[in-house]
């Protein structure tokens, strides 16, 4: 009596479509990789523009948004009980000028002025803010930007404010 194969027929020979493949064992990864690198750049970009450490209840704005640059900006906050930081750390008013002087004496020659993202409550007194952006032009530090919210979308838009030569339209 002869045996037969696992497909019934005489000599291992299988019916239907060709022969059957093994499933196969191995995980394709560069898919993974690709989606995976994408998700890494949109957080890149995002993660700055949603985080700011000091609360502040910023003023509203139509104003369109700055251009990022390749320079991370430096970051004064001006909370509304009339404290100062810079990126996250508190600054005494008498300090101020001394570290505004380092952030302008650290850039190195040839390379544009520091950009200064300049947040400051809207409960604040037009007069601080204006000191304050008095003491960043005497420091060389004339990039200011002004932060503020989206009126329309509620969304953090920012307005760039320089020395009073350019106008935003």
């Amino acid at each position: 009596m002869a045996m037969t194969g696992p497909s019934g027929g005489a000599g291992g020979r299988r019916r239907g479509r060709g022969a059957r493949r093994a499933p196969m064992s191995e995980i394709n990864v560069t898919p993974l990789v690709d989606v995976m690198l994408v998700l890494l750049i949109i957080f890149m970009i995002t993660a700055p523009l949603l985080a700011s450490a000091v609360p502040i209840d910023l003023p509203e704005s139509r104003a369109k948004p700055v251009e990022t640059e390749e320079q991370e900006p430096v970051q004064l906050s001006i909370n509304g009980d009339d404290t100062i930081y810079i990126g996250e750390d508190v600054v005494p008013d008498a300090e101020l000028p001394a570290r505004l002087d380092a952030i302008a004496a650290a850039q190195k020659d040839g390379d544009k002025p520091r950009q200064i993202m300049l947040r400051a409550d809207k409960g604040l007194d037009y007069g601080r803010v204006m000191r304050i952006m008095g003491e960043l032009n005497r420091a060389g530090l004339s990039r200011i930007a002004l932060v503020t919210t989206g009126a329309e979308s509620g969304a953090a838009a920012e307005a760039a404010v320089t020395d009073g030569s350019e106008t935003q339209p």
